[in-house]
């Protein structure tokens, strides 16, 4: 869909307003323009709020769409109900998106580290992330993502997803895939 066509929601729908993390309502006949549909979700323009907002996929109904359900991460090599290697974990991480940046959050340098300990069934998984400014509220609704996503791999028994500030965030920790991406190379 071309970013300056414009749509109108089709019912009421709740959506987050970016980066300040704050719900709103948005009701049916709102004109909206989507500027990003990456990762299972929409970042939407919404002039009559002077901002951007972003709409989960289960809720993309509203805006004209058959609902979207997260992508899923690629299998790893292990078999299903076995624990996964890091590399599945990283992959998973690599369907969650900035609502404001057409990249993932891994090749934009949010995530810090990310370690797998054995547990009982399966593993374990520990993510530090920051994001790239300390006063964004969309921290807890990435986070959030990214902890259901990698939860829901096969072999992983919990998950924890830290916001971490130290060290700060620049852009020198993105990736030469998402430089590519944002045309800094």
């Amino acid at each position: 869909m071309s970013a300056e066509q414009t749509v109108h929601t089709v019912r009421d729908v709740q959506v987050l307003r970016i980066p300040s993390g704050e719900q709103i309502h948005l009701p049916v006949g709102t004109p909206v323009v989507i500027t990003q549909a990456l990762g299972g979700s929409f970042t939407l323009l919404v002039p009559s709020q002077a901002g951007l907002f972003r709409l989960s996929g289960e809720d993309s109904d509203a805006i004209g769409h058959a609902p979207v359900a997260a992508p899923a991460a690629p299998e790893g090599q292990e078999g299903a109900g076995e624990p996964k290697t890091e590399e599945a974990v990283w992959a998973a991480l690599k369907t969650c998106y900035d609502p404001e940046i057409p990249v993932n959050i891994v090749d934009l340098g949010l995530i810090y580290s990310c370690e797998l300990t054995p547990a009982e069934k399966g593993s374990d998984v520990s993510i530090k992330m920051t994001l790239t400014a300390p006063g964004c509220g969309m921290g807890p609704v990435l986070a959030k993502e990214a902890e259901e996503k990698i939860v829901g791999l096969p072999g992983v028994a919990r998950v924890a997803v830290e916001l971490v500030w130290d060290p700060p965030w620049s852009p020198e920790r993105i990736s030469a895939e998402g430089r590519e991406k944002l045309g800094m190379e």
